[in-house]
């Protein structure tokens, strides 16, 4: 059986794709996972509106009934929001999630190689994920990383989530020759925060450099790129009560032994209580923040 069996895209994305127009992927696990109802309908919405309001077209990414579902309709996306069973799909788990016909939300690492396979080059997101801290003896690194490394797509994103590494993010991405960008910043933005004190080797501040850098990045056979956005001002938090919800919801997190996949939906839902919805509001105005970007980036390659 041939790759494009198991694909399904929609009308919207398909004209698009044959027309060689911009396109950007969006991923599911941010409204299966990520956010509580209705804050994750919203955002989805949110950022399919901003896309097409720059001139491009959305793409969000799932699985369900043995389909790679690329452009979902707002029913598709309601049943995400609400559905109690959905798996988490990254590389490892495309194809069983596919065999068994579960309905499953793309990671980044999911959304990058599903988006990859029908040539969508440019892909919204909030934060990527990356070396977990207290890696150094559990070996918990994100799949995004090596995905980034093998898959030719643009990750806009408001830098690595704030409950990682993120020095041993850095020297990961660096180790795997992964290009981090930062967008009208010198310094790795933390998702919530703007600035982490962790400067970055390339800041970008013309857009037409972003899309000559992606052309070159891909000309080349070389593979993912990052884009980092800050997230907007007036959204963000403080970083000292977070880094304080961050830390007591690790600890929660190796009290009750949560580990792998479930530790961010786990530690980003403490930090939601603790916070008493700040960090939701945040993490929608960040989403919609990247994924307008991302159209304009989009937008940009394709008048190359």
């Amino acid at each position: 059986m041939q790759q494009q069996a198991y694909i399904t895209i929609s009308e919207e994305v398909q004209t698009a794709l044959q027309e060689q127009r911009p396109v950007v992927a969006l991923e599911s696990t941010v409204i299966a996972h990520g956010l509580p109802y209705p804050a994750n309908i919203e955002a989805a919405g949110a950022m399919e509106q901003a896309i097409r309001a720059e001139g491009a077209v959305p793409a969000t990414i799932a699985i369900d009934q043995g389909q790679i579902r690329v452009g979902l309709s707002s029913a598709e996306i309601e049943r995400l929001a609400t559905a109690k069973e959905a798996q988490k799909v990254s590389r490892r788990d495309l194809a069983v999630t596919l065999a068994t016909g579960k309905l499953g939300a793309t990671t980044v690492a999911g959304t990058m190689l599903c988006a990859s396979m029908v040539d969508i080059r440019f892909f919204a997101t909030g934060g990527i994920g990356g070396v977990h801290r207290g890696a150094t003896s559990s070996f918990d690194v994100s799949a995004d990383l090596t995905e980034l490394s093998r898959t030719p797509v643009l990750v806009t994103c408001a830098g690595a989530k704030s409950i990682l590494d993120l020095d041993l993010t850095l020297e990961y991405l660096e180790t795997q020759g992964i290009p981090v960008l930062g967008w009208q910043t010198d310094e790795l933005p933390a998702f919530y925060v703007r600035k982490s004190g962790r400067r970055l080797p390339h800041r970008l501040d013309d857009i037409t450099v972003v899309a000559t850098t992606a052309q070159a990045q891909w000309a080349n056979q070389l593979h993912g790129l990052v884009v980092c956005c800050p997230i907007p001002e007036p959204y963000e938090m403080n970083p000292a009560p977070l880094e304080a919800a961050i830390e007591e919801a690790l600890e929660l997190a190796h009290q009750q032994g949560i580990r792998g996949s479930a530790t961010t939906p786990f530690i980003l839902g403490h930090v939601a209580k603790v916070t008493e919805g700040e960090s939701i509001e945040s993490n929608k105005a960040l989403l919609i923040n990247n994924a307008q970007w991302a159209a304009r980036f989009a937008c940009a390659y394709f008048e190359l």
